[in-house]
């Protein structure tokens, strides 16, 4: 799991001064949207890979 660091650009997009939420709460968020990115990352390449053994 990526540190809040690793995160901080993508924390700085989506936070908002307006929000009742917390800073753990857009965290979370982008922990899960880095998770994601990743999932869909691998998804590619296994698409790729499998693509040409459909026979």
């Amino acid at each position: 799991m990526k540190e809040k660091s690793e995160l901080q650009s993508l924390i700085d997009q989506i936070k908002s001064a307006d929000s009742p939420v917390g800073m753990d709460a857009v965290y979370v968020h982008a922990l899960i949207l880095d998770k994601l990115e990743q999932i869909e990352k691998r998804l590619d390449t296994l698409e790729k890979t499998t693509s040409g053994n459909d026979t």
